[in-house]
């Protein structure tokens, strides 16, 4: 039978999603346990592969499975053996076309960052962290340019397996809750580093040190070293996947 896992998981201590020799990777955590639950081997597809450090609380995998185990029982049983920084939240049946990597129509990320002059010990995991004046209002503006279609070169390692660098991006938008500045995106996919880099090159706008008009230019295509430094992975959350099949665990 052919399966789908909502997956979700605190990236502090992995080294991203895919397996890595002698690295501790969620791909790797999370097929050991399936094959051990389903006494097989387990091969996934997955609908986004995390970099180090980055969270995911709506992650989705797709793989098949011979057994006679209820979905249900499955992310029940993987979940148990699972260190408790991953589980499999849900699991159900798809139709024997279903990819999780394939079907995905988008995927949405969000970031979270402390702009407070005093740090926060509780969200030191969950949240990156700036003390400096930002203008929320220029963030904003910065926010709503990257909408639409564009070339994110600039926005990704000169030197990448990528080939095509124009993403559609649905929406973009900067929100403040008290100390907390919380950015949203959602595009078709996304370029290796591109998020971080988008908001570290965000944030120079918002503290002066970059033009909104320079920022603009750059969604046009451009070299890595014209756009700003990556921000930590922490705080950057991979919150959902959206398909064009019916609402999978979704009530």
């Amino acid at each position: 039978m052919n399966l789908a896992g909502l997956v979700e998981y605190d990236g502090t201590d992995f080294a991203g999603w895919a397996t890595q020799p002698g690295r501790r990777t969620v791909e790797g955590t999370l097929s050991e346990a399936l094959s051990t639950v389903l006494r097989q081997p387990v091969k996934m597809s997955v609908a986004g592969r995390t970099d180090a450090g980055v969270n995911a609380s709506g992650q989705v995998v797709s793989f098949r499975a011979d057994t006679e185990l209820r979905p249900a029982l499955v992310s029940y049983k993987t979940t148990a053996v699972l260190q408790k920084d991953v589980a499999l939240r849900r699991c159900v049946a798809v139709p024997d076309e279903f990819d999780a990597r394939r079907d995905a129509r988008s995927r949405t990320y969000e970031y979270d960052l402390v702009n407070d002059e005093i740090r926060s010990p509780l969200k030191r995991h969950h949240a990156g962290y700036s003390p400096k004046r930002l203008d929320l209002d220029l963030l904003s503006r910065a926010g709503e340019l990257v909408e639409g279609t564009h070339d994110f070169r600039a926005f990704t390692p000169q030197k990448s397996y990528h080939v095509r660098f124009e993403r559609v991006v649905a929406a973009s938008r900067w929100s403040r809750h008290d100390d907390l500045l919380r950015y949203s995106i959602t595009a078709d996919s996304f370029l290796y580093g591109m998020v971080r880099t988008l908001i570290g090159t965000m944030l120079e706008v918002a503290s002066g040190k970059r033009d909104l008009a320079e920022f603009g230019q750059l969604l046009s295509g451009g070299r890595r070293s014209e756009a700003g430094p990556a921000v930590t992975s922490r705080g950057l959350t991979l919150v959902s996947v959206d398909y064009d099949y019916p609402a999978l665990w979704r009530s």
